[in-house]
């Protein structure tokens, strides 16, 4: 009887952590040691593979997937099905999937959508899976089913800021996140302001200009930057987490990065097409262009991409996903040319399927780039996602008797000889890649899923199997956790302690690691606390029956002048917390 299935020896392991020569041994579908180099070599082993001295990095993560959804921009269809889609990402070095489960404006339920799309899923796929919900209609019902969301395994949705069939107002995405944070769910916003959108199309439209380029014209970086700002408005009034998905603009990551130099929980998705493509993606013969529509588009320049980079570098960015969202080029009937009419016999940008194909494109891409270094790669693309999503430690690490195996193999430094992508290369259901000719240094060797090789770049190929993925379950985010009491999600969390306090006090500092960021020069304010109470003398009183759950926020009366801040009655507000 074998000690281990597989071993994985001479390799460098990378965790979000850090870089160590080691080996790793796996029983069944986990990792089951991680140990120094020759710890398993008296072991009985089934298999052993030689890393060579390269990378081995936790399964990819790709967190922002979309398969098999109904039409949304005219009569464009999902070129990939869950096994396709699944099948390119393990070619790919991405072990788990994050989809989307669209909600239709018209439908009042969630839990109908989730279990049509495990339908679509179940007994599909090549890698593991898990899902967003995709709210359009945040009805009364359909927030009631939160909790039996949670209970489903599902820990995240998606909400809108522009498309007529998606969009929230504001009124709905405070409801959306209020009902998110009482459930300790993660909010996922795509933000662009969808009436600067409209604005422009009709400018555009006015002066006949319907080429694919004109997209990128009709999507401004201002409509990002707006919408940017706002979301963060929002979480910050109902002081709940979000992430804001496939960010492109600069500008929009400064206003992000404040945010969270405040001390907000704001954490942001970028994606490969705003670091590798430029609007001149869009602006080629003939309608070649629109192989790169996707929103919101690649931006001017390579000073654009430089600071999106840099977004990747300081921490802006939580996690990068590929917003695979793929659509046939060459089709007039469900692919990208169906905006290719009599009315319109060079296409209109305003009707073609929005979203390209970059699944398995992703990792081999970051990885050639050779700017991030190895434990920022694995932060950003595996344990990110990971903790995110409530996925950790059981997928993104290398945690022995708790993390699955799920593992890519890079190639040694120099061994393996550069080339230029081809689309034929791929693995996925469409017929082009935006990053045709590209020049690539490295793709994963080896990607293993659960202690099974399933993609052998040097003898087979793929050799993994449709159905053996299998659905993973997604706790509260960690990275949400401080938000959530002991005593569990959506239960009575205990008394609220005030403390009245002058907020330009020395001797606040930092109390209980709460930024203290709404204050007035000498105006007193009510905080509140729903951890122990804060040491602070100006302690003026508690409320037993108030509970930290139930509510967020509340304006308050106060008498200004009898403080000492001068002026007679004023009205302050209180922060009713985390």
């Amino acid at each position: 009887m074998s000690d281990y299935d597989l071993v994985v020896i001479n390799g460098v392991v990378v965790t979000d952590q850090d870089v160590s020569r080691a080996d790793l041994a796996v029983k069944g579908e986990k990792i089951v040691g991680v140990g120094e180099p020759g710890s398993f070599n008296q072991a009985k082993v089934i298999r052993i593979i030689d890393a060579d001295g390269a990378y081995i990095t936790p399964g990819g993560i790709d967190a922002h997937v979309h398969l098999e959804e109904p039409p949304l921009f005219g009569k464009g269809l999902s070129a990939d099905t869950f096994e396709t889609g699944s099948r390119s990402a393990v070619c790919g070095g991405t072990t788990t999937l994050v989809v989307f489960a669209p909600q239709a404006k018209t439908e009042d339920t969630l839990l109908a959508t989730l279990e049509s799309t495990h339908a679509k899923a179940k007994d599909k796929c090549y890698s593991d899976y898990s899902f967003h919900l995709l709210v359009a209609n945040p009805s009364e019902h359909a927030l009631s089913e939160f909790p039996a969301l949670r209970e489903a395994g599902i820990s995240s949705l998606k909400i809108y800021m522009t498309y007529a069939a998606l969009q929230l107002n504001d009124g709905q995405i405070l409801d959306v996140l209020l009902a998110a944070r009482q459930h300790g769910i993660t909010t996922m916003i795509h933000a662009e302001n969808n009436d600067l959108i409209l604005w422009m199309t009709k400018q555009l439209e006015q002066r006949k200009m319907f080429q694919p380029k004109y997209h990128a014209t009709s999507h401004p970086a201002m409509a990002e930057i707006e919408a940017t700002y706002r979301a963060i408005c929002l979480s910050e009034f109902i002081d709940a987490p979000i992430l804001l998905v496939h960010i492109s603009s600069p500008a929009a990551a400064a206003h992000i990065k404040q945010a969270q130099d405040r001390g907000l929980p704001i954490h942001a998705e970028t994606c490969p097409q705003y670091l590798f493509l430029t609007k001149h993606d869009l602006d080629k013969p003939g309608f070649e262009g629109g192989k790169a529509v996707c929103s919101p588009p690649p931006r001017e320049s390579e000073q654009d991409q430089e600071g999106i980079w840099q977004g990747l570098e300081n921490g802006t960015f939580t996690i990068v996903s590929s917003d695979h969202c793929p659509f046939f080029y060459d089709n007039y009937e469900i692919g990208k040319k169906t905006c290719i009419t009599e009315e319109y016999p060079e296409g209109h940008f305003k009707y073609i399927p929005n979203g390209i194909p970059g699944v398995e494109t992703r990792l081999p891409l970051l990885m050639s780039a050779g700017r991030l270094p190895p434990t920022k790669f694995v932060e950003l693309t595996s344990a990110n996602p990971a903790k995110l999503y409530g996925l950790w430690p059981r997928k993104g690490a290398f945690v022995p008797g708790e993390s699955d195996a799920d593992l890519v193999i890079w190639y040694p430094e120099g061994k393996m000889p550069p080339f230029e992508l081809r689309n034929e290369m791929l693995h996925h259901n469409v017929d082009y890649t935006p990053y045709e000719g590209r020049r690539f240094e490295q793709w994963p060797r080896f990607t293993v899923l659960r202690g099974r090789v399933v993609w052998d770049r040097d003898d087979g190929g793929l050799v993994g199997v449709s159905g053996q993925g299998t659905f993973s379950c997604k706790t509260v985010s960690p990275l949400i956790q401080s938000l959530i009491k002991d005593e569990g999600v959506g239960e009575a969390q205990g008394g609220v302690s005030f403390v009245e306090v002058e907020m330009d006090s020395p001797d606040l500092g930092g109390v209980n690691g709460l930024p203290l960021r709404y204050g007035i020069n000498s105006i007193p304010t009510l905080l509140a606390f729903d951890r122990q109470e804060p040491q602070i003398e100006t302690k003026t009183g508690r409320l037993e029956d108030l509970k930290s759950k139930e509510f967020l926020r509340k304006w308050i009366e106060v008498e200004a002048g009898r403080h000492g801040s001068g002026g007679g009655g004023g009205s302050l507000f209180g922060l009713f917390g985390r």
